[in-house]
């Protein structure tokens, strides 16, 4: 038996589809519930009904689950085309069943909504509405074409139309809220999951590129050996060679091509100390100036205000600190009509930067879930797109890693207004408090 529907899907999107295994353990699960149902009313409770035939549809379905597991793999993934099939199967099964049981009489026709919310949890939209729409049919079939409810005696009740009709509607609005409802919880999860492996990726880059800082140094500190020989030697050849002969001229240029070799390697050196170096550490001036710096090219003038007491908060140059607030910056700067505003203000205890534009601010839907993935906040005036979606929960993410907190608003006038808040404990972590630390410090605080 050979199934060309179950083929593997894509690489790219293969973890996002549904693993065989579960669907044939759902579906064990299914056949044991409908044979202790079926022998249940059968033998315990003496009612009448096809049992024959109702247990040939259970097995056609023991059957499958016997072929797919003898066919693939426990760890294989099934095609949307494959699983919203396998899935259609367990409604028709279902549907078969209640047919010979009474219709949706039976209160088992609740489980149509089973095949419905695995769909809408790990399939397409489209094909959610394609499962939900035949069980819906099939339902509609049921309310009118069924065989009798199994009952004991021979008067069977009968149930009233609009009885029945409000089975079929109860069982049309389950199918359509639980589908719903499902399929955006499970939306939000691959959302959530697909923007913290985006955040991943983005801290991986930034710790390379942290990591060069020391291959630098390292080799720096290798390369320092046999400059040190060719410096040497360059020595040797200036005292034996004579003064105005000719190879003076090249042994000179020898000898200032290794001086500048030193200086290069003594600066890859200085990139990365036990401390960190001065380059490891930024006041908050310098912190603004490094996210601010790649915006200013395009244009958008920047007002920078510093507000608060000497000395000034000093941190741990941080990449991840420096690409969340870079991200900011640059959505602000893509929605600014004219200027872009960042105040920063400082205390003995906290640490607040203010980054705000002068463009139309957040919509109020958007305001309310900003930071959340994938939320766009609409196209800038002639810009297409619109970001603040994943760039801005990267940034979120980031922040607050850092102990920050984040608040979104909207300023009175016109803009948008992101406000960033961090103990100042959290923002100076990580600094060492020592003589030579604390001299760089306030070389930093000079240079501002």
């Amino acid at each position: 038996m050979t199934f060309p529907e179950l083929a593997a899907p894509a690489p790219a999107r293969l973890g996002r589809h549904l693993r065989l295994d579960t669907l044939i353990m759902l579906r064990w699960l299914a056949i044991a519930g409908q044979s202790l149902a079926v022998a249940g009313v059968h033998f315990g409770l003496g009612f009448p009904l096809p049992f024959g035939w109702c247990f040939s549809v259970i097995a056609v379905s023991a059957w499958l689950n016997i072929a797919l597991r003898i066919r693939f793999p426990l760890s294989h993934r099934l095609s949307d085309r494959a699983a919203t099939a396998l899935l259609g199967f367990d409604i028709a099964q279902l549907a078969a069943l209640l047919f010979m049981t009474g219709g949706l009489q039976n209160p088992f026709a609740i489980l149509f909504l089973a095949p419905v919310m695995i769909s809408a949890t790990a399939l397409p939209p489209q094909r959610t509405l394609l499962l939900g729409l035949m069980a819906i049919g099939l339902a509609t079939l049921l309310s009118a074409y069924h065989l009798p409810l199994p009952w004991a005696g021979g008067d069977r009740p009968v149930l009233p139309a609009f009885y029945q009709l409000g089975n079929w509607a109860a069982l049309v609005l389950g199918l359509s809220f639980t589908g719903i409802y499902a399929w955006r919880v499970a939306k939000e999860a691959r959302d959530l999951s697909d923007a913290l492996a985006a955040t991943e990726l983005v801290l991986a880059r930034e710790q390379h590129l942290s990591q060069l800082d020391g291959l630098a140094a390292a080799a720096a500190h290798e390369l320092g050996t046999p400059l040190g020989t060719i410096a040497l030697v360059a020595r040797e050849l200036t005292r034996l060679a004579p003064p105005e002969g000719e190879m003076a001229e090249d042994i000179a240029l020898l000898r200032e091509q290794v001086e500048r070799c030193r200086g290069i390697l003594g600066k890859l050196s200085s990139l990365q100390d036990e401390d960190g170096g001065p380059l490891g550490r930024l006041s908050l001036r310098l912190l603004i100036e490094e996210a601010a710096g790649p915006q200013r090219p395009f244009g958008t003038p920047f007002e920078i205000t510093m507000a608060g007491e000497k000395p000034e908060p000093v941190c741990r140059r941080n990449p991840g600190m420096i690409y969340g607030l870079g991200n900011i910056v640059d959505n602000a700067v893509d929605f600014a009509r004219s200027t872009v505003t960042i105040a920063a203000e400082w205390s003995g205890s906290r640490v607040v930067l203010t980054i705000a534009d002068d463009g139309p601010g957040f919509p109020p839907a958007v305001l309310m879930r900003a930071g959340d993935p994938y939320l766009s906040r609409g196209a800038g005036e002639g810009r297409a797109g619109g970001g603040l979606g994943l760039g801005l929960f990267i940034a979120k993410t980031l922040l607050e890693r850092g102990g920050a907190v984040l608040e979104f608003s909207n300023r009175p006038a016109s803009g948008a207004a992101i406000k960033i808040t961090w103990s100042r404990a959290d923002f100076e972590a990580d600094l060492p408090h020592d003589r030579g630390t604390q001299a760089e410090i306030s070389a930093l605080h000079e240079a501002d």
